[in-house]
C-alpha cells in the first residue's frame, strides 16, 4: 500500500506543478463564472405581463431599467394557457391574483406587490391585502433550470473524464517507452503502480470536478440564477463527485491496460479507438435523456455500466430519481469497476514490460 500511495503522490504532484494544469484550470473557472454571470451581463430584465379583467400596473415607476410589455386576455383560462406557454411571465386577475408557472420570479413578485400596494393606497385604501400568487403549473417548476443544470453536466463529465483517460494512457506509453517503468517495477509491484496512477491522475480530476461545481455554485448564487435552481442541488453536486470517481475508475483503467499494449505515443489514439467510441456513444445517450429522462431507455441505461456513470447523474439533474434506483445504479457500477480493475490488472502486469511491436489483447490475455 505504501508503494501506491508513492506513485499517487508522485502522480499528483507532477501534475498539479505544470502550468499546463494552473491554467487550464484558472481558464475553466473564469469561463464557469462567466457562463453564470452571462443572463446578467446581457442585458436589464424583460418581463411580459397578462391582464383579466385588470389594469396595468406601473411597474415601470419601480424599475426604471426593466421592460414590461402588457397583453389583454378575455378571461382567466386563456391567460392560464398563455402563462403555461410561457408566452407571458405572470398574468394579473381581477387585480387580486398573480397567476404564474411554478415560482414567481423573485424580482417581479416583489414589484408586483409593491406596486400594487402603491397603487392602492393612492384609491385611499386602508386594509390592503396582497396579491395571491397563484401557481396553475407547479409540476414544471424547475423544468427549464433541470434540462440546463442537466446538459451542463452531460458536457463537464465527457470533457473531465475523456481528459483523464487520456493523461492516464499517455502516462503508461511514455513509462513504457522511456523504460521508466522497469525501475519503478523494481521498487513496487505492477498492481500498485497502476493502481497509484490512477488514483493519483483520479485526485487531479476530482480537483478539477471539484473547483468547476464550487464556482459555478457560487457565481450562480451572487448572480442570482440560484434562485431558480431545484431543491436538493447539495446531494445532487456530491452524487456528481462520486458518478466521476466511478466513471473515471472504469474507463482509466481500460485506457491504462490498452495503453500498455504499445510502446509508442504514436499508437495511442490508435488503441484507445474503441473506448472512446463506448464514451462517446454514452456521451451521445446522456444528451438524449436530458430530454426524456423517464423514458424507457433513460431508466434501462441508467442502470447499465458504464452508460450509468453519465446517465444516471443525468437523470438526477433532469428529473427526481428515487433513492433506491440511485444505489442500485452505483452497486452495479462499483461491481463493474472491481472487474475492470481485476482484468485491467492482468493486462498492465503482463504487456507493460513487453516493448517492441503493439500487442494483441487476446494473446496477452492468453499468456501465463
Amino acid at each position: 500500500m505504501n508503494g501506491l500511495m508513492l506513485i499517487a503522490r508522485r502522480e499528483i504532484v507532477t501534475q498539479l506543478r505544470t502550468k499546463a494544469f494552473v491554467i487550464g484550470l484558472l481558464v475553466t473557472v473564469l469561463l464557469v463564472a462567466a457562463v453564470s454571470y452571462a443572463p446578467k451581463i446581457m442585458g436589464g430584465d424583460s418581463y411580459t405581463l397578462g391582464t383579466v379583467n385588470s389594469q396595468q400596473l406601473p411597474l415601470e415607476r419601480a424599475a426604471p431599467d426593466a421592460e414590461f410589455e402588457w397583453r389583454t386576455f378575455p378571461d382567466e383560462e386563456a391567460a392560464k394557457q398563455a402563462v403555461l406557454a410561457g408566452d407571458v411571465d405572470a398574468a394579473l386577475v381581477d387585480n387580486a391574483r398573480v397567476l404564474t408557472d411554478g415560482e414567481i420570479d423573485s424580482q417581479l413578485g416583489v414589484l408586483l406587490q409593491s406596486v400594487h400596494r402603491e397603487v392602492k393606497l393612492g384609491e385611499a385604501g386602508v386594509n390592503i391585502p396582497p396579491l395571491q400568487i397563484q401557481s396553475v403549473g407547479a409540476d414544471a417548476r424547475y423544468e427549464g433550470a433541470r434540462a440546463g443544470i442537466a446538459v451542463v453536466l452531460v458536457l463537464v463529465l465527457f470533457m473531465l473524464i475523456i481528459g483523464q483517460i487520456t493523461m492516464v494512457a499517455m502516462g503508461v506509453v511514455e513509462e513504457k517507452g522511456s523504460r521508466i517503468v522497469e525501475i519503478l517495477l523494481s521498487s513496487v509491484r505492477p498492481w500498485q503502480l497502476l493502481a497509484g496512477k490512477i488514483f493519483g491522475l483520479g485526485v487531479v480530476g476530482l480537483i478539477n470536478m471539484t473547483a468547476i461545481l464550487v464556482v459555478g455554485l457560487i457565481a450562480t448564487s451572487v448572480s442570482g440564477l440560484s434562485a431558480d435552481f431545484p431543491p436538493g442541488m447539495t446531494g445532487l453536486v456530491v452524487g456528481v463527485l462520486v458518478w466521476f470517481v466511478l466513471g473515471y475508475v472504469f474507463f482509466a483503467t481500460l485506457s491504462a491496460a490498452l495503453a500498455s499494449l504499445v510502446s509508442r505515443q504514436e499508437e495511442v489514439s490508435t488503441v484507445l479507438t474503441p473506448l472512446t467510441m463506448t464514451i462517446m456513444v454514452t456521451y451521445f445517450v446522456s444528451f438524449y435523456v436530458v430530454n426524456n429522462a423517464t423514458g424507457l431507455l433513460a431508466t434501462v441505461l441508467s442502470y447499465v455500466p458504464p452508460f450509468s456513470s453519465m446517465v444516471m447523474p443525468v437523470r438526477m439533474a433532469a428529473t427526481e430519481v428515487p433513492l433506491w434506483q440511485v444505489g442500485l445504479s452505483m452497486v452495479a457500477m462499483v461491481v463493474a469497476a472491481s472487474a475492470v480493475l481485476a482484468l485491467g490488472a492482468k493486462v498492465y502486469s503482463r504487456a507493460v514490460l513487453r516493448t517492441g511491436a503493439r500487442l494483441k489483447l487476446t494473446d496477452v490475455l492468453r499468456a501465463k
